[in-house]
């Protein structure tokens, strides 16, 4: 069965989006640029999306969304999860600048689609509390924070990284920061204090 035209349409401008809001955050993106390369009128922007705001906001959910669904929950074994957010953030490092671009820009209303998204925040916070023996809690979730900061600033932070001679340019040296990753992530969750 072919694709509709208008989700072809959507799907090329999500992706042509992505890249410039990567590339340039959202003050810098320019909607021309994003309509020339999906191959379409800017004004199709305008009528999927409504603003360039609302665009960027879509473009951030489907790169969660694609987090989300290529990374196991924590309770499975949060270590692992460690090393899937690395390997996921290393593959896709559009989704951290993205997300860098988003705590920039300055909002004066709360995140689009924020109950989905404390809603999914607390799914990870109620995972790893299961796998502790735990109730959720402000601590649990300070854990999650920490276990994805963990995969996240290697890569986030590179110049920091390459001078601490810790870059991961190479596939060597990325092996070698996500097997370091993944050990400091099990040896804190060993020696986590329990929750009193």
């Amino acid at each position: 069965m072919p694709k509709n035209p208008a989700t072809t349409t959507r799907d090329a401008l999500l992706a042509a989006a992505r890249e410039e809001f990567a590339a340039h955050g959202i003050a810098g993106a320019r909607v021309d640029r994003i309509a020339a390369r999906a191959g379409v009128n800017k004004e199709r922007i305008y009528g999927y999306f409504g603003n360039k705001e609302k665009l960027f906001d879509a473009v951030i959910k489907d790169a969660l969304d694609e987090f989300a669904a290529a990374n196991h929950v924590l309770a499975d074994d949060p270590v692992a999860y460690v090393g899937a957010a690395f390997d996921h953030y290393r593959q896709h490092p559009e989704l951290l600048r993205l997300l860098m671009w988003e705590a920039l820009h300055e909002r004066s209303e709360p995140l689009p689609d924020q109950y989905w998204r404390a809603e999914r925040c607390g799914e990870k916070v109620t995972s790893l509390a299961a796998r502790l023996g735990e109730e959720p809690s402000p601590e649990v979730g300070r854990t999650v924070l920490s276990l994805l900061g963990l995969a996240m600033m290697p890569l986030a932070m590179s110049q920091l990284a390459d001078l601490l001679g810790a870059g991961t340019d190479s596939p060597e040296s990325a092996a070698a920061m996500r097997e370091h990753v993944v050990r400091f992530a099990r040896a804190a969750l060993e020696n986590r204090p329990s929750a009193t």
